[in-house]
C-alpha cells in the first residue's frame, strides 16, 4: 500500500494543483526537476560544471561534477533514492545549499578520504543580475510530446576553492564568471522503447546553441534549436541590464567556424539587434568540456541522470580529453568562452551541439563534418 502521508514541503503555501508534493502533476515517467552551475575561469585554464536532478516518476535524485584542467576531465557522480525533503539538495559528496533563493548559492564537493588527490571543493556562487526566463520549450516526436520544459538563466561572480589532481585552485571573483540554468518539466531519460513514432519519425538533425553571457554592467542570453532543414523551433535573444527593460535582438544568426574534419567550434559571430542597430558577438573558445563524458547527458555510455543505480551510489573517474571521443560528436559540449559586443568583454557558456544534417551548415547527415 502507498505511503500517502503528507511531507514536509506540504507545509509550505507552494501547491498548483490538489495534490501533496510528493506527487508531480503527470504521470510520464520523463517528468525531471533540475539545475546545471558553470564555474568558468576568465584565462580557461579550469571549468567546472555541476548540476542536480529530481526524476519523481522513477524515485531517482542524482548529481554530478565535472572539473576539466588541462586534458584531464575530474568527474564525480551519485545517485540515490529519492525522499520526501525536497528541501535538502545533496546527494552523497555532492551538495549545493541555497542560502538566499535566486541569489546566493554554497556549491561544495566532499573529498573522499581514500583518494585525497580527486576532486572536491567548496564555492560561493552569487548571483549579479535578475534570472531571466528561456522560451517555453516544447518538442514532439510524431503526435507525441516528449520535452515541455520551464526554464530560467542567470549569471553572477564566483569565490572558493576547489581540489584535483593535487592541485589546489583558489576562486577570486574578479577572475571567475558563473552561470546557472534551472528547468522542469518532461524530458526523456534512458529506459523507454520510442515505438511506432520513433521508427516513423527518426531524427534527421539537431543543432543547438544556448549561450548566457555576463558582462560587468549586463547579461544576454542567446538560445536557438533548429531542424535538419534550419526552421527554428527555438528562438531568442535578450539583453539584461541593471534599471533598464529588458532589450530584446531579434533573430540571431551565427556563424560557427568548426575544426577540420570535426564539428567542434573553434569560433563563432553572431549577428543580433534589428535593423536599427545591428551588432556582432563574437565568440572565442578557451576550453571545452563534452556533457556527455562524465556529466550524464546523451549519449553517455557509463551513466545518465534519470537511471536507478540503487541506494548511495556514487562514482569518481578521470577521462583523458587529449584524444577525440565519438560520444563528443553526437552529444552537446559546453565550451567556456570569452565574448565581445560593443567593445565589451564577458565571459560566459557557448554550449552548442550539431548532429546529423542541417542544411544552412553544409552537414548533410550525420558523418558530415567540415572541410
Amino acid at each position: 500500500m502507498a505511503d500517502d502521508r503528507p511531507v514536509p514541503l506540504d507545509e509550505y503555501p507552494v501547491h498548483q494543483v490538489p495534490l501533496s508534493m510528493k506527487h508531480v502533476a503527470t504521470g510520464d515517467r520523463n517528468a525531471y526537476d533540475r539545475c546545471i552551475f558553470h564555474v568558468i575561469d576568465h584565462e580557461g585554464r579550469a571549468l567546472l560544471i555541476l548540476g542536480l536532478g529530481v526524476y519523481p516518476n522513477v524515485g531517482v535524485v542524482d548529481a554530478y561534477a565535472t572539473l576539466r584542467v588541462g586534458d584531464t576531465l575530474h568527474a564525480v557522480r551519485a545517485s540515490d533514492a529519492l525522499g520526501e525533503d525536497r528541501m535538502r539538495l545533496r546527494v552523497g559528496p555532492l551538495r549545493i545549499l541555497v542560502e538566499r533563493p535566486l541569489q546566493d548559492f554554497v556549491l561544495s564537493c566532499a573529498a573522499d578520504p581514500a583518494d585525497p588527490d580527486g576532486l572536491s571543493y567548496e564555492i560561493n556562487w552569487s548571483a549579479d543580475f535578475p534570472a531571466l526566463w528561456e522560451p517555453h520549450h516544447l518538442q514532439r516526436r510524431g503526435a507525441r510530446l516528449t520535452l515541455e520544459g520551464r526554464r530560467f538563466v542567470q549569471a553572477g561572480h564566483c569565490d572558493g576553492w576547489m581540489r584535483a589532481g593535487g592541485q589546489e585552485i583558489r576562486l577570486d571573483a574578479g577572475a571567475w564568471t558563473g552561470t546557472r540554468d534551472r528547468s522542469w518539466g518532461v524530458r526523456p531519460i534512458p529506459g523507454e522503447d520510442g515505438g511506432r513514432f520513433a521508427e516513423e519519425h527518426p531524427t534527421e538533425g539537431f543543432h543547438w546553441i544556448w549561450c548566457p553571457v555576463r558582462f560587468e554592467d549586463r547579461f544576454l542570453m542567446v538560445i536557438t534549436q533548429e531542424d535538419a532543414d534550419g526552421h527554428r523551433s527555438l528562438n531568442d535573444a535578450t539583453l539584461v541590464r541593471r534599471g533598464h527593460r529588458d532589450r530584446q535582438l531579434g533573430w540571431p544568426q551565427a556563424e560557427i567556424g568548426y575544426r577540420s574534419g570535426t564539428r567542434h567550434p573553434e569560433r563563432a559571430l553572431i549577428h543580433l539587434g534589428d535593423i536599427r542597430k545591428p551588432t556582432e558577438l563574437d565568440v572565442e573558445i578557451l576550453t571545452s568540456s563534452p556533457l556527455a563524458i562524465g556529466a550524464g547527458y546523451p549519449p553517455a555510455d557509463d551513466w545518465q541522470h534519470g537511471t536507478w543505480r540503487g541506494h548511495g551510489w556514487t562514482d569518481r573517474r578521470t577521462y583523458d580529453l587529449s584524444a577525440p571521443h565519438a560520444l563528443a560528436a553526437y552529444g552537446v559540449t559546453d565550451h567556456a568562452a570569452r565574448f565581445r559586443l560593443d567593445g565589451r568583454v564577458g565571459y560566459g557558456i557557448f554550449e552548442h551541439g550539431s548532429f546529423g544534417r542541417h542544411d544552412p551548415s553544409g552537414f548533410a547527415d550525420f558523418t558530415s563534418v567540415a572541410p
